[in-house]
């Protein structure tokens, strides 16, 4: 590891306020991830491998305002520090101990945790800024292990996902998950074929609910239509991130693309199908557990933020859907274990 260039562009703001004196003498471990929710939840492991090279420092997490309550449910962080992509921080105080890029490989991101003049920096090679070797065809959580791992000489668990259920209480608990939307239509599913899946879940019986943000709502309304259910049903909209997170945490099954839900379902061990188009699941998919499916019928050609449906994506059937749900709810009816975390963390007060 080396430090640096020395800061040029860090902006200084206001951190939170109100830390003990205690607090404002430990050092401090910067660590970058303002992306998506998938992006955050796969490098949880890694921010705790960090927290563990470092156990005595104040390890802040500099991310984007959206994502702060979800990242306030990962126990290796102290404290959050608003974050946009690709833009300097806005940092107050000293210079931290330890500043670790985990948003990318080049000096684009690198640049925004140098400028802040770390002792130590943390980031993968890029020119002017050495460091472990970036590998393209690795898997999203094993990369941003390793590089804590040859980084800072400490083990990092790549299976460590767990979130902390959130305190309040969740707006459903024991539902069927379905969620159609996805940052990019090349990674939808049609909603007709996910209105299909739901209308088959609600006739075996379960409580069916379609999630979303708020740029979703019509699409989950359309699916809930298309299956015949209740207007109540659509949960899109109508919850918080942490509200979201608790419906997950307390779901019989989710169904979803890859898209951040999915993570999600991974940090609280939930049974899940997750469809993959034009990524591999070998990059970005679930650990191997028993209570995780995955439905891939591509090559890893194609294109995550196209514009169209990803051909890949299009040959997942229904009946794919629904025999893979089948399956995964009967293995876990005949086997509750399955479903038992083994690092969850208790749930928030």
């Amino acid at each position: 590891m080396n430090k640096g260039p020395a800061a040029s562009h860090a902006r200084r703001g206001p951190l939170q306020q109100g830390r003990s004196s205690d607090e404002e003498d430990r050092p401090v471990a910067l660590v970058l991830r303002p992306l998506g929710l998938g992006d955050l939840l796969t490098g949880v492991p890694a921010i705790r491998a960090v927290r563990a090279a470092v156990p005595d420092h104040r390890l802040v997490l500099a991310t984007t305002a959206a994502l702060e309550p979800l990242a306030r449910l990962i126990d290796a962080v102290d404290e959050m520090l608003p974050a946009r992509e690709l833009e300097p921080l806005d940092w107050t105080g000293p210079p931290p101990a330890l500043a670790v890029d985990l948003h990318g490989k080049g000096p684009a991101s690198h640049v925004v945790v140098a400028d802040l003049a770390p002792d130590r920096l943390l980031t993968f090679d890029s020119p002017g800024f050495p460091g472990p070797r970036w590998c393209p065809d690795e898997h999203e959580v094993h990369r941003w292990c390793r590089l804590v791992s040859e980084g800072l000489g400490v083990p990092a668990d790549p299976d460590a996902l767990d979130l902390t259920v959130p305190g309040a209480p969740p707006p459903v608990s024991g539902a069927a998950v379905v969620h159609p939307g996805a940052a990019f239509p090349g990674r939808r599913w049609p909603p007709e074929r996910f209105a299909a899946v739901a209308r088959r879940l609600a006739d075996t019986g379960h409580d069916v609910r379609i999630t979303g943000g708020p740029a979703e709502v019509a699409l989950a309304r359309v699916v809930a239509v298309g299956a015949g259910l209740a207007p109540e049903s659509v949960l899109a909209g109508r919850t918080s991130p942490l509200e979201l997170a608790a419906v997950v945490a307390a779901a019989r099954v989710v169904v979803s693309g890859d898209t951040g839900i999915a993570h999600l379902a991974t940090a609280y061990r939930r049974p899940s199908v997750v469809l993959f188009g034009p990524v591999s699941p070998a990059l970005w998919g679930p650990p191997p557990r028993p209570q995780h499916v995955v439905l891939w019928h591509g090559d890893g050609t194609g294109d995550p933020w196209g514009t169209e449906l990803d051909p890949a994506l299009a040959r997942i059937t229904v009946s794919d859907v629904t025999a893979a749900l089948d399956g995964l709810l009967a293995r876990v009816d005949d086997c509750p274990s399955v479903t038992r975390s083994a690092h969850s963390p208790p749930s928030a007060p």
